[in-house]
């Protein structure tokens, strides 16, 4: 028979092989509750929080605004600042006290968080290391420096410093609707980041002298107040990132004349900071559609051999973002071009800032990247709503609204290898991505990383492969995270885990979210589906604070799919997936087992009747007001009248005695042919990893043919350790593959094919492998790789 016979045989005749009879004979093998619903363990929905996912009608959040000064000392190395903030209490809570962090005691020795980690003696030691673990421990000099604070017409306020939080005690309580504006001097040392590490300081190049600055975390801010838990006041560790509130900034920043500055948000006095030549280059820039160097690589090389004396005062405005970073160095080259976002029609510059160590990279790549990378999250997600998104290489790789700082150097020469370049891109992806979570998405960081790393490495994947469909992704297909899956349970923790308690932070924040979300798209949902729900939850969730539960509920409202049974299983467990065919019986049917007619006779038997006359019945005849149905029905009437006379003698010439079967005509020759040759396949599977998923099957004939099936997860709701299913072919199977597309992060292979020549299920990842591309090779697919949506014509 032709294919597409052996299609229609396989959607018509395979069955589920799991029946009453089978749960009989594997006692105590269900259930597990991988099925069950999480209605225990997500928050109670509320007029904050909806069942849906959607912010409900009592959703409220509080805001604060920045002015801010800031002044750089570069002999020093220190930073002074000065801010104003404005509170707004939108909460129903009267508050006695307001919270603020104070990042930057993360650097210092006694004033950081404190949270120790076990140790023991290395193999080698540093004088570093060892200055660190001196003791009595002496500070280091690092870490904030309170000046004052006070509260708008200089009063001093009371406040409480408890390692990187401050708390200011509140004259009065702040109601509901009420504002504080208070004012905070402070200054601070500023670490080389690249000794001490952490996300912000300053790298010296010593070849030429010159320091390259990242301003991060640098002054006092407001932490979230919350209708699920108040304060967010975490300790800052170093790790879990930032829970911050929305508003608009203002920032001055007085820097060496000679520096260039890139900022959170537009500055709004490039008259008086640029060149006039420069000034005409942003102009164009404005306008172009490729990126032009505003501030040249010769300008960059002349100012780094002057280190001027005067300084420059640059400002910087930025609306509805929860954070403020910029960027200062006299080693920038700095180029942009315009993209606009075609969801909004919003004109966005684009631009990159990076030193001459890095130009023959970010000169060819960086802006493109940063274009390409905010219309396509624009696309998945939200449009892109900020009038700038900017680049700076600075050796590193963290975000902030509108501003990231990467990684990505050549060689002296100029040149630079395909690892370094992809490496490059791909962080300068993840970094700008970071705009839509969490900069927008305003998720909480320091208590999920997850919500804010995975989704946006998701995001990320999608991403790099409108860049380059052949770009090498490390994080998102399901087959990268196989290797993090199969380490003992010991090393493992659920994805629902708070950042500070991760032990491997990367594939856990990172890739298992990602890939999850990938096989949910790819797998489990379909794109269609997915994308709706996703482009959901960051439209609802925009420019607010979303929890785990919100983003759960949302994928599943905007699908209509319950994937209560997905988010238990790889987001709350540590089940890895290892589904295995261990067995496959193969049968031919009997030809006397097809009905040979038409028409099936039933002979009339005397019908059930309830043997206890219990109390219900009793009083529902002697109530005159009830009708009972069969008193109307004469049908019914003369069917119990029959038997009331004893006649249980029925003519099976009555039109009732027999039923038509599916309305066919008895079975011709061809049909009766065509049924003998079919071959009856149960293919039993085994679930011995514990994470249920779609079974994903590739059948291969001995004539070359192929055909594709796949059951949803659901096929394990009764049974999560075995189940069986049978297919009906008109043609002798010779292999069949399980997750041929290695779609589930399946963590063995091994057990993953059959083979009618006597190869049992236990074959090497090397046999597998060579089997496959031998296969693929005889069918003449291209790269020996055949496509199963094209072999198949869909995936069923």
């Amino acid at each position: 028979m032709k294919l597409k016979v052996a299609s229609a045989l396989l959607s018509v005749f395979s069955f589920i092989g799991l029946s009453a009879q089978n749960i009989q004979n594997n006692p105590g093998s269900n259930h597990g509750n991988k099925f069950e619903q999480l209605g225990s363990i997500l928050p109670t929905p509320n007029i904050y929080r909806t069942a849906s996912g959607a912010p409900g009608q009592g959703y409220w959040q509080n805001r604060a605004d920045y002015e801010i000064s800031a002044y750089l000392d570069e002999d020093k190395r220190n930073l002074k600042g000065s801010e104003t903030v404005t509170y707004y209490n939108n909460s129903p809570d009267d508050l006695d006290y307001i919270w603020l962090q104070l990042d930057e005691n993360e650097q210092s020795n006694v004033k950081n968080a404190g949270y120790d980690f076990s140790s023991t003696i290395p193999i080698s030691t540093t004088d570093q290391q060892i200055k660190v673990t001196e003791l009595p421990v002496k500070d280091n000099g690092y870490g904030v420096n309170l000046e004052k604070v006070t509260d708008a017409a200089g009063n001093p306020l009371k406040y409480t410093v408890n390692k990187t939080m401050m708390r200011i005690d509140l004259p009065k309580v702040l109601k509901k609707g009420e504002k504080f504006s208070f004012k905070v001097d402070w200054n601070y040392n500023i670490p080389n980041r690249i000794k001490m590490g952490g996300r912000g300081g300053y790298e010296n190049f010593p070849e030429d002298g010159n320091d390259l600055y990242t301003i991060t975390q640098w002054y006092p801010r407001m932490c979230v107040y919350s209708d699920f838990q108040g304060w967010q006041n975490h300790q800052f560790t170093g790790r879990g990132e930032f829970a911050l509130v929305f508003g608009n900034f203002k920032v001055t920043m007085n820097v060496p004349a000679d520096h260039v500055v890139g900022g959170t948000g537009e500055c709004k006095n490039y008259e008086q900071v640029l060149t006039t030549d420069q000034l005409s280059r942003y102009r164009k820039a404005q306008t172009a559609s490729e990126p032009i160097e505003i501030v040249t690589l010769d300008e960059a090389k002349k100012a780094e051999k002057n280190h001027s004396k005067q300084r420059k005062t640059w400002v910087f405005e930025a609306k509805d973002v929860r954070d403020f970073a910029w960027t200062s160095s006299r080693k920038f080259v700095w180029d942009g071009m315009q993209v606009t976002i075609p969801e909004n029609n919003n004109k966005v510059m684009a631009m990159s800032f990076y030193p001459k160590e890095a130009y023959g990279l970010y000169r060819k790549f960086s802006t493109k990247a940063v274009a390409h990378t905010i219309k396509t999250y624009s696309e998945f997600t939200i449009p892109y709503p900020y009038p700038v998104a900017q680049s700076v290489e600075a050796a590193n790789g963290m975000e902030y609204p509108m501003i990231c700082f990467n990684f990505g150097r050549t060689e002296k020469d100029g040149t630079y290898s395909e690892g370094i370049k992809n490496g490059m891109i791909g962080v300068i992806i993840h970094e700008v991505g970071h705009n839509f979570f969490p900069m927008i998405v305003n998720s909480d960081e320091r208590q999920w990383s997850w919500m804010d790393e995975g989704l946006n490495t998701f995001t990320e994947y999608l991403t790099e492969e409108k860049w380059d469909n052949k770009f090498p992704s490390k994080r998102g297909p399901a087959w990268t995270i196989v290797d993090y899956m199969k380490l003992p349970k010991d090393q493992l923790e659920p994805i629902m885990t708070n950042s500070e308690n991760i032990t491997h932070f990367g594939p856990n924040a990172y890739s298992k979210p990602a890939t999850g979300l990938n096989i949910l798209r790819e797998t489990i949902m379909g794109r269609e589906l997915f994308d709706k729900a996703f482009k959901t939850y960051a439209k609802r969730w925009a420019f607010k604070h979303p929890e785990p539960a919100d983003f759960f509920r949302t994928m599943e409202d905007a699908s209509g799919e319950d994937l209560d049974w997905f988010w238990r299983g790889w987001f709350y467990g540590t089940d890895p997936v290892d589904i295995a065919i261990d067995k496959v019986t193969i049968s031919t049917p009997e030809f006397d087992a097809v009905p040979k007619t038409n028409e099936i006779k039933y002979r009339v038997e005397k019908p059930l009747l309830n043997d206890f006359e219990d109390i219900s019945k009793i009083r529902n005849r002697e109530d005159k007001n009830i009708t009972f149905y069969v008193d109307k029905d004469k049908d019914l009437q003369d069917f119990y009248y029959r038997y009331d006379r004893g006649q249980e003698k029925v003519d099976n010439n009555k039109e009732y005695s027999s039923i038509p079967h599916n309305n066919k005509a008895p079975l011709d020759k061809k049909e009766k042919d065509q049924i003998q040759k079919i071959t009856a396949y149960q293919i039993d599977f085994a679930n011995k990893g514990g994470l249920v998923m779609p079974i994903i099957l590739e059948f291969t004939f001995e004539d070359g043919s192929q055909l594709y099936d796949k059951s949803s997860a659901q096929i394990w709701r009764h049974n999560e350790q075995k189940v069986s299913k049978t297919y009906y072919f008109d043609k002798k199977l010779k292999s069949i593959q399980l997750d041929p597309m290695r779609e589930t992060a399946d963590i063995d292979v091994t057990n993953n094919y059959w083979s009618n020549d006597g190869t049992n299920s236990q074959l090497s990842r090397f046999q597998v492998f060579k089997q496959k591309q031998e296969e693929n090779s005889a069918r003449g697919g291209a790269n020996g790789k055949v496509n199963p949506m094209q072999a198949a014509g869909k995936n069923k």
